[in-house]
């Protein structure tokens, strides 16, 4: 399943089983951040030299997700089955939003700050000036 969700981006299964597949999926993904030799190797025994599967992550999914500290795949609750009434859920890779860097923000906010300070100013001579 592992293999499933790395090729595809998403499975649909059960929420038992999809919490336990999210162990591996971030473990392999992992891996592919480190990028050293014994990593690759680690990868490969857990997905039996799948090769497709090891370039993916450690090419693609590696540099997507190089700035993301865990937390690689979401769990979305889709109902229960109507069989057995077992919870269904698609586990998917989340998508990488770049953040915001702080340093941008500190600077916007110190702009407007500088600029209400401005415009308080300007208030102020309009009334000493009445």
């Amino acid at each position: 399943m592992t293999k499933k969700v790395v090729m595809n981006a998403s499975i649909t299964t059960h929420d038992t089983r999809a919490k336990e597949v999210r162990k591996f999926v971030d473990k392999m993904i992992t891996y592919g951040k480190k990028g050293d030799l014994v990593s690759r190797r680690k990868a490969l025994a857990f997905l039996h030299n799948d090769k497709e599967v090891i370039d993916k992550i450690f090419n693609d999914l590696a540099k997507r997700y190089e700035n993301r500290n865990g937390g690689y795949t979401q769990i979305l609750k889709l109902g229960e089955r109507r069989g057995d009434n077992a919870l269904m859920v698609v586990l998917k890779l989340v998508e990488e939003k770049k953040p915001a860097k702080t340093e941008d923000k500190k600077e916007t906010k110190k702009a407007e700050k500088a600029e209400k300070k401005e415009a308080k100013k300007e208030k102020k001579e309009k009334k000493e000036e009445k």
